[in-house]
């Protein structure tokens, strides 16, 4: 799938709740409708003032020309390889000069330096579960809530009931006084992207990816196990400082 509609689904859950990226998801969803790329939705894409600048962050660092080339958007949203090619120190660079999260976060921002020597990458979840204070256009804390649909989860198709899509989601918990991947919960979602033809196909025994209440696309084991695998990494670096 080409990595501009690829970003575009997973951008779109947020942005139709108005926390990230620019007051156009009715245009958002319509190139998403139409598998329309043009320059009015790479722009779009581009005024994601958290998202965007990651992709740059791994696509600069893999020297990879295009933020929004396929490889880099898998990386910043599920995973892969390209994320263990970033330098700690450029990693360090883009979160106080790209992001600006020293001067947002103030004294606490220390905390957040001493994940990436302790091995944070520029993933999604990351910014999630270890950048506690959103930094959209909701500025405040996370609650356990909002990191649980913030993160990108991974879940099995149950059943497909005509506009409901039946998931065994994989849910964040707390218990302990620690975040972790729960076991998988029924949960039922609409057919937010209903239009989009991947979604129209899915059935029992695929394996979605999830955003904001989202089915963002069907994804293989292999890309299921790479998002757990980073998930996982970023909750046991915040549970280090809970």
């Amino acid at each position: 799938m080409d990595g501009i509609l690829r970003c575009s689904r997973y951008a779109f859950g947020p942005n139709r709740l108005h926390y990230c990226g620019p007051d156009q998801n009715s245009q958002l969803y319509a190139n998403i409708k139409e598998r329309a790329v043009d320059p009015d939705l790479m722009r779009i894409l581009s005024q994601f003032e958290t998202m965007y600048p990651y992709l740059v962050h791994i696509a600069h660092a893999n020297h990879i020309k295009d933020p929004l080339d396929e490889r880099v958007v898998e990386a910043y949203w599920v995973g892969n390889t390209l994320l263990e090619r970033v330098n700690k120190q450029l990693f360090y660079e883009h979160l106080v000069d790209g992001l600006a999260l020293k001067k947002k976060l103030g004294r606490s921002f220390a905390l957040v330096e001493e994940k990436i020597g302790q091995g944070a990458v520029p993933h999604h979840s990351f910014h999630v579960l270890d950048i506690w204070r959103r930094t959209g256009h909701v500025d405040r804390e996370h609650t356990l809530e909002s990191m649980d649909d913030c993160l990108v989860s991974s879940g099995v198709v149950e059943s497909v009931e005509g506009p409901f899509i039946t998931v065994a989601r994989v849910p964040l918990r707390y218990e302990e006084r620690k975040l972790l991947l729960g076991a998988p919960e029924s949960r039922r979602y609409a057919r937010r992207l209903e239009s989009d033809y991947e979604i129209e196909q899915l059935k029992k025994g695929d394996i979605v990816s999830i955003h904001w209440g989202v089915i963002c696309e069907r994804i293989s084991p292999r890309q299921a196990a790479q998002l757990r695998k980073y998930t996982l990494q970023h909750i046991h670096l915040a549970n280090l400082t809970l």
